[in-house]
């Protein structure tokens, strides 16, 4: 293989290109106009425009042709698990990356899927294809999308009562992600993990399995936190989910690189067939960190009719690797996703980790695609070393300018149920860790001190003239500068003035020295406390980074401008997205927690709920509507309690 078409964009895109370049192929990137400035399209060798999008399977085979590529690697996502795009690209005579077109098919059906893995004798949990079979079946149940993945398409459902509107709204999301809306139900284990085996086969019939992943720490049903080896899993229980593994995948003759997924009672240690990723899984690195095999890197030798070249008792299992993804996404406001631009974005070089990226600084976070912004991967010969290194990585990022789950990621990974390996599915909300930066008085005094002094030394530096003369020198005695800021709803109102030896004096006691300033940082000592603060400017806001991460600081101005105010009972859009059902109208008495809006973003379902008992009293928007962030979706207004004398 000479040249290869990566079929998808982002991070994946990149991480393709890095092993095939190293296996001196050629890469050619495909993009849509939205995705013009991305880091993927300029690193290719070649990039061709896609005018219909990402799903345009033919548009892609043209570009592959159009550019001489020979082979065609679909990532995940998009068209990687679609066997009619397969066999496109093989009847072009064009060379696919992954497992054949038929077994794609297979096991892109759950419910066929979990038929062969009956037949290969692989334990499953009840479930069943007749939507009404839900006594059977037993609650609480999960309502699960047939063709889909990554949480999309997917119920927790308690009661009959509620099993109506899940259905519904599972087959919504599931024929907007996947083109299908077939669904079904399964058992819910309440107290589980989610713990899958990588498996690896070539065109001559051998077949591998390189160890497991934990998979367990998730929101919304989708994984964020993934780690390998799993805390739980001994060598007796690896040996026998591998060989159920390898049984099903014989059973398929599976080639390429495959994923079978198990769902692990933590209670029994019971383990039950879920589904099989016929692809190469997002949290892929992990098992590279701990095996020391490129899996892209396999892939295309499998596509190239190598033979893997080793066995199942040559594969070894070194140390351990945690995988954090950090989404562009608010966990305070339930994790839905969030947009804008990132204005800083600098991982910081020490600890040393793999950071697989799709974005810069400067790019646009839309409501286009995914919101998953990196994969942080770090690897250590301790488990708590590498959670502790995984953990210092994401704090030491400089990050500003979009809302993420980077605090949140680093919250979970320094909980001591995380290091004690208690990471069971309902690990969020059994242990409820910080959701976002919370910084004391102190510390945000400190970081109001940093954020002045850096935008004085920024005055002092591009003053036209006297530019030597300390900021805000006066031959008499004058009242202290003043800066305020707005951090996290607290006003911080920093006053400071300079001495004649270049320190300052900050507030009525305090004291700090400017060692040195550059226009990313300064160096400065506040109250005999000295540190080095990556800084940032955006517009008004500052991005100054703490031990914890980074703070934003938004300069508030001398004098305030008055601007349009909400409608008084504003219901409004928490992200920008498509109103997909609008349940009430003018004049509803609706009830707190009941569901007013359907809206969809980044192709998943959010329901917008009553935030207390209340009557509408204006709808402004009906279905179909596209909407901004903080668009007014209802004017509502809330029933006041009466009290009797």
């Amino acid at each position: 293989m000479l040249s290869l078409l990566v079929a998808n964009r982002g991070e994946i895109a990149r991480r393709i290109f890095r092993s095939a370049r190293e296996m001196g192929v050629r890469c050619i990137a495909v993009y849509v106009e939205a995705d013009a400035d991305a880091p993927f399209v300029t690193e290719a060798d070649d990039a061709v425009l896609l005018v219909d999008g990402y799903l345009d399977g033919a548009a892609i085979i043209a570009a592959a042709q159009f550019s001489g590529a020979e082979a065609v690697h679909p990532g995940y996502g998009f068209l990687a698990e679609n066997s009619g795009f397969a066999q496109a690209v093989i009847d072009a005579g064009l060379t696919w990356v992954g497992p054949t077109p038929d077994v794609i098919a297979s096991m892109g059906d759950k419910l066929a899927a979990k038929q062969v893995a009956v037949a290969a004798d692989v334990p499953t949990l009840p479930s069943s294809d007749n939507l009404t079979a839900d006594g059977e079946v037993g609650y609480p149940l999960l309502v699960k999308a047939s063709a889909g993945g990554g949480g999309k398409g997917m119920r927790v459902v308690e009661q009959r009562a509620d099993l109506a509107e899940a259905v519904a709204a599972a087959k919504r999301e599931a024929l907007g992600g996947f083109g299908d809306d077939t669904v079904f139900l399964e058992r819910y284990v309440p107290i589980s993990r989610h713990v899958e085996i990588q498996i690896l086969g070539d065109t001559h019939g051998n077949l591998v399995h390189l160890g497991e992943r934990e998979c367990s720490i998730q929101r919304r049903h989708q994984k964020i936190i993934e780690e390998s080896p799993s805390p739980v899993v001994d060598p007796a229980m690896r040996a026998a989910m591998g060989d159920a593994a390898i049984r099903l995948g014989t059973a398929m003759g599976y080639q390429s690189a495959g994923t079978v997924e198990f769902l692990v009672d933590d209670a029994t240690r019971e383990f039950f067939f879920l589904e099989v990723n016929t692809r190469l899984q997002v949290e892929h690195p992990v098992t590279e960190e701990v095996t020391g095999i490129d899996l892209v890197r396999e892939q295309l030798r499998v596509a190239d009719g190598d033979q893997l070249g080793y066995e199942q008792s040559d594969i070894g299992f070194n140390g351990f690797a945690i995988e954090a993804r950090l989404y562009a996404e608010d966990p305070s406001a339930g994790f839905l996703p969030a947009i804008g631009t990132l204005d800083a974005y600098e991982p910081a070089p020490m600890p040393a980790v793999r950071w697989d990226t799709g974005v810069r600084q400067g790019s646009e976070v839309t409501v286009n695609f995914d919101p998953m912004l990196a994969k942080v991967i770090a690897s250590g010969p301790t488990r708590r070393e590498a959670a502790g290194r995984l953990a210092l990585a994401l704090e030491r990022m400089h990050l500003g300018g979009v809302t993420t789950n980077r605090d949140f990621l680093a919250a979970v990974l320094r909980t001591e149920e995380f290091l004690d390996g208690d990471t069971t599915t309902d690990f969020i909300e059994r242990v409820c860790p910080a959701l976002s930066l919370s910084l004391d008085d102190r510390e945000l005094h400190r970081v109001g001190v940093v954020g002045a002094l850096w935008l004085q030394g920024k005055n002092r530096s591009g003053a036209p003239v006297l530019g030597s003369m300390p900021s805000g020198y006066r031959n008499s005695r004058m009242p202290q500068q003043r800066t305020v800021f707005e951090c996290d709803g607290e006003e911080l109102v920093i006053e400071y003035s300079s001495n004649r030896d270049g320190s300052f004096r900050v507030g009525a006691e305090g004291m700090a020295t400017v060692h040195e300033w550059t226009e990313r940082d300064i160096d400065v000592e506040v109250d005999g406390r000295r540190s080095v603060a990556r800084v940032t400017e955006a517009g008004t806001k500052l991005y100054v980074q703490t031990p914890a991460g980074t703070a934003t600081l938004h300069r508030v101005p001398r004098f305030t401008v008055p601007g349009q105010e909400l409608v008084a009972g504003g219901f409004v859009a928490p992200m920008p997205g498509v109103v997909l059902e609008v349940r009430v109208r003018v004049g509803d008495s609706v009830s707190v927690g009941q569901t007013l809006v359907v809206l969809e973003a980044m192709k998943m379902e959010h329901h917008m709920n009553a935030p207390a008992d209340g009557v509408v009293e204006a709808v402004l928007v009906g279905a179909g509507d596209q909407v901004e962030n903080g668009a007014e979706l209802l004017v509502f207004g809330v029933v006041e309690e009466t009290i009797e004398g």
